[in-house]
């Protein structure tokens, strides 16, 4: 097979008009030759860090989306269906990219559960992580999220650590906000990324540490404005993610995008294709072909280097992709969960109370970290009540692994006016995470989420509109594109219910996340992730 067109040799900085024959999935030869073919061909484009889960979708049916916008292959983190379904959850999602073309490097999930704190369905310990780590189909150790347990030398953590070093795989970081000599014991761990950084100059001190920064841009977690100034002086040490995307967005673009917003702000086109399409294959040692003769023939051709339109689409010399048409085919794949627990009663998200202030979690838009912030409590018959007018939520989290009490607290800037919207993907545990404006459709709506086993749903009266994620109570049984439209739906009904939120869904799912500071809620009650300690609801005194 020849493809011409006018090839991006990104080492070399230099384009020309080019021939490349492909043998056995590999590229025999690149040659310049004269033609007339304005298109271009440039390596694929690379996910540095995802969490595949938070798309909804099984890894067969991400792809199927992903090589539309020129990606060729991820860098995954399991964290989400490990922490549900344990070491048996990452060979399922191993086990599913294999029947497809995209080339999925999964890690092995370091924080499960991700604190002491919270409930999860699994626990992965060291002698686990030695066990994934062994596996050829587990590249690295997938982001250290409990720094703290890092720089207080928790046994535990250290030895998973000491694992993937063992094993010579990378370890990536995830340290929102450190700085100082606390980042530098974290790194001297051997640490070598981190995707949670949100300022410019954390991310300018954790490179001069020699830590690798990738730019994060997500659903709800964007962070390429704040950093992308960086990236023309440190386009070696950087790469691009999503981290978290949900399916309507995913539809929409993936990586080519943040290549498009990169060259609109004037930016070398060479570094910004090196940062997208380089950097995650030699940083991960990635089985991924870069454009060279005997490389695997994984390639793009795209229309211009200003929207990185996609033409075309190669995997080991496969077309799977085609002006808008995927040809990655369907497989199908079962449904394991772990979901195990009975409706609950209006009278369960009830809190009698004096207290005249209170804690609340103040959500921030495009941002993964929270406020915490001390407001006017709201007192109905002697009991806590969401404040509509003020814009100060009722929020649970009901444990979905057992029947315990569901965890009570107060939200800020989710601006819903009626009903309820509720989510069982819930970052790291994935037990229910609900936000509404009164009891009854708190209530609900989580037991809608019981009837289904998982999934995203909004509530108001006697209207229901439910997503059902049954693979783990985290993705759905259903095609992607198929996936991604009912999700817009329930979305739009969210913010038809009032909230502001580009994507409340996905900001919900990240208010049990106690790693990310400051203020968020677990199943077990309101967690300050300043001081790593619980604490109280009603502020007396």
């Amino acid at each position: 097979m020849q493809i011409q067109g006018q090839i991006v040799d990104i080492p070399n900085k230099r384009i020309y008009a080019g021939e490349i024959t492909v043998e056995n999935g590999k590229i025999k030869s690149i040659i310049e030759k004269e033609h007339d073919i304005k298109s271009y061909i440039l390596p694929g484009f690379i996910d540095a860090h995802i969490h595949i889960e938070s798309s909804m979708l099984v890894p067969s049916e991400f792809a199927k989306i992903a090589v539309l916008h020129g990606t060729v292959a991820t860098i995954s983190d399991p964290h989400e269906i490990a922490n549900v379904l344990g070491k048996e959850g990452v060979y399922y999602m191993i086990e599913n990219s294999k029947q497809v073309p995209l080339k999925f490097h999964f890690g092995a999930p370091s924080c499960v559960p991700a604190t002491s704190f919270e409930t999860a369905g699994a626990i992965i310990d060291s002698e686990g992580i030695k066990e994934l780590l062994t596996s050829p189909d587990i590249h690295y150790l997938a982001e250290m999220m409990n720094y703290p347990g890092v720089l207080f030398d928790d046994a535990e953590v250290l030895k998973k650590i000491k694992w993937a070093k063992h094993f010579k795989k990378p370890v990536d970081g995830h340290a929102p906000g450190l700085r100082g000599e606390p980042l530098q014991k974290y790194i001297g761990a051997g640490i070598t990324t981190d995707h949670e950084c949100f300022t410019y100059e954390e991310a300018k001190e954790k490179l001069s540490f020699g830590m690798k920064v990738i730019i994060r841009e997500g659903s709800a977690a964007k962070n390429f404005e704040a950093l992308i100034d960086l990236l023309p002086e440190h386009y070696e040490n950087m790469m691009f993610c999503s981290d978290d995307k949900h399916p309507d967005d995913l539809i929409v673009s993936h990586i080519n995008a943040l290549c498009a917003r990169a060259i609109a702000k004037g930016m070398d086109l060479f570094k910004v294709l090196q940062v997208a399409c380089i950097n995650p294959v030699y940083h991960y040692n990635m089985n991924v072909g870069l454009l060279q003769e005997n490389d695997a023939a994984d390639f793009i051709v795209v229309e211009n280097l200003i929207d990185f339109r996609v033409i075309q689409t190669y995997i080991e010399g496969e077309l799977v992709a085609e002006n808008g048409k995927s040809y990655v085919k369907h497989v199908p794949f079962n449904t394991p969960n772990n979901f195990n627990i009975t409706a609950k009663s209006v009278a369960d998200f009830e809190i009698v109370s004096t207290a005249n202030k209170i804690r609340v979690i103040e959500a921030l838009e495009g941002q993964l970290i929270t406020n915490e912030i001390h407001c006017t409590s709201l007192i109905q018959d002697g009991k806590l009540i969401s404040d509509i007018e003020n814009d100060i939520l009722k929020m649970a989290v009901v444990n979905r692994y057992e029947n315990t009490k569901p965890a009570i607290a107060f939200i800020k800037n989710f601006g819903l006016k009626k009903g309820a919207i509720a989510s069982s993907v819930a970052h790291d545990c994935h037990n229910i995470v609900v936000v509404g404006t009164t009891d009854e459709a708190i209530c609900s709506a989580v037991n809608v989420l019981i009837e289904n086993k998982g999934g995203v749903c909004a509530v108001n009266g006697d209207e229901r509109s439910v997503l059902s994620l049954p693979v783990a109570g985290i993705m759905s049984a259903k095609d992607g594109w198929e996936t991604g439209r009912l999700y817009q739906e329930i979305d739009a009904q969210a913010k038809e219910y009032g909230s502001q939120l580009h994507a409340p869904f996905m900001t919900l799912s990240f208010m049990a996340l106690l790693v990310i500071p400051d203020l968020k809620l677990s199943d077990k009650g309101l967690f300050s992730g300043t001081s790593f300690s619980f604490v109280d609801l009603e502020i007396n005194g």
